[in-house]
């Protein structure tokens, strides 16, 4: 297994940066470039994640790309960067008593009050501002926004 190096990148640009490197590499062979994986995590802005055996190659293939800016030194494990590759809960910051819209779905465009967030299944449970009666509907996680988190506070 090789070691993973980051190449520091112009903010925003790191896709056209993997990318460049993708292809640069297509022309050589495996053996010679020793490239293994390249990872853009989006949560580390202005870097691309490389996996290869001979950084020097990284490094040549770098300098002639444009928004590259070059290779940081030094090397990392996989144990640093596994959590890039751990995909998160689409309820992940969300909480109860946050309001929310909902993006997809039969109620797209309505707002709602976030009652209970079940992470294991990545729903959550609201109640519709607009409804007449105050009805529990459960949506996905990944169909709602959160437009602001207040955390609920008790009735007085």
């Amino acid at each position: 297994m090789g070691r993973i190096y980051a190449v520091k990148t112009t903010v925003n640009q790191e896709q056209t940066v993997a990318h460049m490197v993708e292809s640069a590499i297509k022309d050589r062979e495996k053996s010679e470039h020793g490239l293994k994986a390249i990872l853009v995590p989006e949560e580390l802005r202005g870097y691309v994640l490389i996996e290869a055996s001979f950084p020097e190659v990284i490094d040549q293939i770098v300098q002639s790309i444009p928004h590259a800016r070059g290779l940081v030194k030094g090397d990392m494990g996989l144990e640093e960067i596994e959590h890039f590759l751990t995909p998160k809960p689409s309820v992940t910051g969300i909480l109860e008593g946050s309001i929310i819209e909902i993006v997809s779905g039969p109620f797209k465009g309505e707002r709602a009050r976030v009652k209970k967030v079940d992470e294991a299944h990545e729903e959550i449970t609201i109640e519709l501002f607009e409804a007449m009666v105050p009805i529990p509907v459960t949506v996905r996680g990944d169909s709602v926004r959160v437009l602001s988190k207040e955390e609920h506070d008790e009735e007085k």
